[in-house]
C-alpha cells in the first residue's frame, strides 16, 4: 500500500465461546488472514459474548460424558473429531491437548472479564482472550476459576485487583446478557460467528484464506 493511501475500515464482530475450540481455530485464522491484508484495513475487532452451555453447573461436567449426551456422539466419534480439530489446530499455530481438557465449565465469567477487558483499551480484551483460548485448550486450566481468571487478567497486562473485583461483585453481568441475547435475536445459534461492518456474516472457524477473500471482496482493497 502507498504512503498515500488510507486504511480501509472495516468493523469486526466476534461472536465466541471460551469452551469452543472452533472458536480458537476461528480467531487464530481471522488474524492470520488480517497479517496478509496489513495495513490495508483499520480493524475495529470487538469480540462478543456466547455461552454454548449457559446452563452448566458451577463444577462443570466431564468433557467427554458432556459430549456423549449433548451431540449423541459415541466415543469414537468424539475421538475421530478431537483429531481433526487438534491438526487444524497444528496448522495454524495453536496446540489443542484434548487430553488434559478433561472438563467443561461455565464460562460467563469469563465472559464478565472480557467485556470489561475491552473497555481498558489497547488490545487488552484479545490478549485476554488468546489466553484464556490455550489456558482452557492447551493447559487444561478451569477458566470458570476466580483465581485463573484473575492470574490470566494481569498476564494480558490488566490490573489485576480490578479484575478480582469485577469477578466478585459482579459486574457486568447485565451488558453481558443483552450482548448474547441480541446475537441471538439475529439468529446465531452456533459460533464462531464473524459479523463484517454489521452486514456480512461469516460461519465457523474457516481458514484463513477463507476470511482473506471474504475480507477483500468487502473492503475492496486488492
Amino acid at each position: 500500500m502507498s504512503a498515500s493511501t488510507t486504511p480501509v475500515p472495516v468493523r469486526i464482530d466476534f461472536v465466541s465461546d471460551v469452551s469452543c475450540p472452533w472458536c480458537a481455530i476461528g480467531l487464530a485464522a481471522l488474524q492470520q488472514a488480517l497479517d496478509k491484508l496489513g495495513d490495508a484495513v483499520a480493524v475495529d475487532m470487538h469480540l462478543q459474548p456466547f455461552e454454548l452451555n449457559p446452563q452448566m453447573p458451577a463444577a462443570g461436567e466431564d468433557a467427554v460424558e458432556h459430549l456423549q449426551r449433548k451431540y449423541s456422539s459415541s466415543a469414537e466419534q468424539i475421538h475421530t473429531n478431537q483429531e481433526s480439530i487438534r491438526a487444524r489446530g497444528a496448522a495454524l499455530g495453536f496446540t489443542f491437548n484434548m487430553d488434559k481438557r478433561q472438563r467443561v465449565y461455565n464460562t460467563f465469567d469469563a465472559h464478565r472479564l472480557l467485556h470489561w477487558a475491552e473497555g481498558e483499551g489497547e488490545g487488552r480484551d484479545l490478549a485476554l482472550k488468546q489466553l484464556l483460548l490455550r489456558a482452557y485448550f492447551t493447559d487444561g486450566e478451569d477458566v470458570s476459576a476466580h483465581e485463573t481468571l484473575v492470574r490470566l487478567a494481569a498476564e494480558a497486562g490488566l490490573d489485576g485487583a480490578r479484575a478480582r473485583a469485577v469477578l466478585t461483585d459482579g459486574s457486568f453481568a447485565d451488558e453481558v446478557r443483552a450482548q448474547e441475547q441480541l446475537y441471538l435475536d439475529k439468529g446465531i445459534h452456533s459460533v464462531p460467528a464473524t459479523i463484517i461492518n454489521n452486514r456480512h456474516l461469516i460461519s465457523g472457524g474457516q481458514p484463513p484464506e477463507a476470511f482473506e477473500q471474504a475480507l477483500r471482496q468487502i473492503t475492496k482493497v486488492a
